[in-house]
C-alpha cells in the first residue's frame, strides 16, 4: 500500500501531537514531518516533498497563507489543505488565492479529517460549502467592481460543454453528479476537467473555479 505522506504545520505542540496520534492510526498516512511556523515548514517540504501539508494560517515568524504561496511556487504538486479555527478567518480566501486545495475547521470529525486528506492527495478540492459560498460571493463582488463582461478571454476558450462542467463545478458538484446532470459518464467529466484546468492554466478545481469568476465565465 503506498502511504499518503504528510506535514503537520500547526505552532500548536499539542495540536501537532493530537493530529499526529489521529493520522497515525490510519494505515494509509504517515507523518513525515512537523513544523512550527511557516518558515520551517518551506524547510522540510523541500527535504520530504510531503504528499499533503496540513497548513495553520497564524503562526509566528511565517504564516500559512505566505507559506502556501512558497511551497506552491516551488512544489506546486504539493497539496495545501488549511487547518483553521474559526470559519470567519479572512485568510482562509487569502490561502486559497494562494494555491491552498481546501479548508477544514480544527473542531471537523477524524472521519471528516481523514477523508479530506485522502480526496486532497487524489487532487479534489476539499472545501466547507459555507466557504464556498462565500468564497465565490466574494469574486462575483470583485468581478462586478471592476467592470468585468461575461466573456471568454482564453487563447484557447472553452467549449459549451466545457463551460456546462465548469459552471457545477463551481457549484460545488462532484464528478458524478456533474456527470448525472449533463447526463454523460464521470470518464467523460474527468476529461472535461482536464482541458479545462488546461485551458485556465491552474491545477486544481478550486483555482478553476476562482479563475473562472475572475474571468467574467461563470
Amino acid at each position: 500500500m503506498k502511504k499518503i505522506r504528510l506535514l503537520l504545520v500547526d505552532d500548536q505542540s499539542l495540536f501537532r501531537e493530537a493530529l499526529r496520534t489521529l493520522l497515525s492510526l490510519q494505515p494509509d498516512l504517515e507523518i513525515v514531518a512537523e513544523a512550527e511556523n511557516g518558515e520551517r515548514a518551506l524547510a522540510l517540504a523541500k527535504v520530504h516533498q510531503p504528499d499533503v501539508i496540513l497548513m495553520d494560517l497564524r503562526m509566528p515568524v511565517m504564516g500559512g497563507v505566505e507559506a502556501t504561496r512558497r511551497i506552491q511556487q516551488t512544489a506546486p504538486a504539493i497539496r495545501v489543505m488549511v487547518l483553521t479555527t474559526f470559519e470567519e478567518d479572512e485568510e482562509i480566501f487569502e490561502a486559497l488565492r494562494a494555491g491552498a486545495v481546501g479548508y477544514l475547521l480544527k473542531a471537523c470529525s477524524a472521519d471528516k479529517l481523514c477523508e479530506s486528506v485522502r480526496a486532497a492527495a487524489k487532487g479534489a478540492a476539499v472545501l466547507e460549502p459555507s466557504v464556498a459560498a462565500r468564497l465565490m460571493a466574494e469574486v462575483n463582488r470583485s468581478a462586478a467592481h471592476s467592470g468585468r463582461k461575461a466573456t471568454q478571454v482564453l487563447a484557447d476558450p472553452l467549449t459549451e460543454r466545457e463551460l456546462a462542467v465548469l459552471k457545477l463545478l463551481a457549484a460545488g458538484r462532484s464528478n458524478k453528479e456533474i456527470g448525472t446532470g449533463l447526463n454523460i459518464t464521470e470518464g467523460t467529466v474527468k476529461n472535461h476537467m482536464t482541458n479545462v484546468l488546461g485551458k485556465l492554466g491552474v491545477l486544481d478545481r478550486t483555482q478553476a473555479a476562482l479563475k473562472a469568476r475572475e474571468l467574467g465565465l461563470i
